[in-house]
C-alpha cells in the first residue's frame, strides 16, 4: 500500500471508517504517515488531529477504541478505507456514528456474531446456547418449524406476525450455520458468485 501524503500540502489523507460487520460509515478522520503506520502497527486507529496538532488514538480518552479488520486504499493512492470493529459508540454525541444512529442493515452480521459469542462463551442461561448444546438435529428441527410458521403467516394478511416468524427464521438459520460451521458470509458468497 502507498499511499500519496503529499497530494496536499498539509500531508493529510481522509480515513473513512467503516463498520466491518454491518458496512456503515461511522466517522471520518484524516491521517499523516505517522498516523497510518502506528494504525497499522497497533491495529486500533489513530488519526492525526487538526485541531490538537498531533496523533490521536480514537478512544483514548472514552475507551471507544476502533478496532482495525482490515485497510484499503483508493484508486487514486490518497483516501484511505478502514474497516474496524467499534468498542462502543463512535460519536462524541454518543450516536452510534458520527452520521446517526446504527443503521438495521448489516445487522444479520452483528447477531451471528452475537450468536457465535454466546455459544463459544457457553453462556448457560443463554436460549441460543441451550438449543445449540442440543445438537444439530434438534438445531435443524427448530429450522424446519419456523419455516413452517412462516409459511402459514405467509398466507394470511398479517403483516406483523409475518416479519416476526421470518425474524425468528432467520435466527434460528444463524444458529445452524454455527453449528454447521459456516458463516453467513460463505452463503452471501455463493449468492454473489451465481450472480455472476
Amino acid at each position: 500500500m502507498k499511499i500519496n501524503f503529499n497530494k496536499n500540502n498539509d500531508s493529510l489523507v481522509p480515513a473513512i471508517i467503516q463498520d466491518e460487520r454491518t458496512l456503515q460509515v461511522l466517522m471520518l478522520g484524516y491521517m499523516n504517515e505517522e498516523a497510518f503506520n502506528k494504525t497499522k502497527e497497533e491495529g486500533i486507529v489513530t488519526f492525526f488531529s487538526r485541531s490538537k496538532k498531533r496523533l490521536w488514538t480514537k478512544g483514548e480518552e472514552s475507551g471507544n477504541f476502533l478496532k482495525v479488520k482490515n485497510i484499503e486504499i483508493d484508486c487514486d493512492n490518497d483516501t484511505i478505507l478502514i474497516k474496524v470493529i467499534p468498542k462502543n459508540t463512535v460519536c462524541h454525541t454518543g450516536s452510534f456514528s458520527c452520521f446517526g444512529d446504527k443503521d438495521s442493515k448489516g445487522f444479520l452480521f452483528e447477531l451471528e456474531e452475537k450468536i457465535s459469542q454466546r455459544i463459544d462463551d457457553k453462556v448457560e442461561d443463554s436460549y441460543t446456547y441451550s438449543l445449540y448444546k442440543k445438537g444439530i438435529n434438534k438445531v435443524a428441527q427448530k429450522v424446519g418449524e419456523e419455516a413452517v410458521e412462516l409459511v402459514i403467516e405467509a398466507k394470511d394478511n398479517n403483516n406483523d406476525l409475518f416479519k416476526n416468524e421470518a425474524a425468528d427464521l432467520l435466527y434460528h438459520f444463524l444458529i445452524l450455520l454455527k453449528a454447521k460451521n459456516i458463516s453467513l458470509e460463505n452463503i452471501e458468497e455463493i449468492l454473489l458468485d451465481r450472480n455472476k
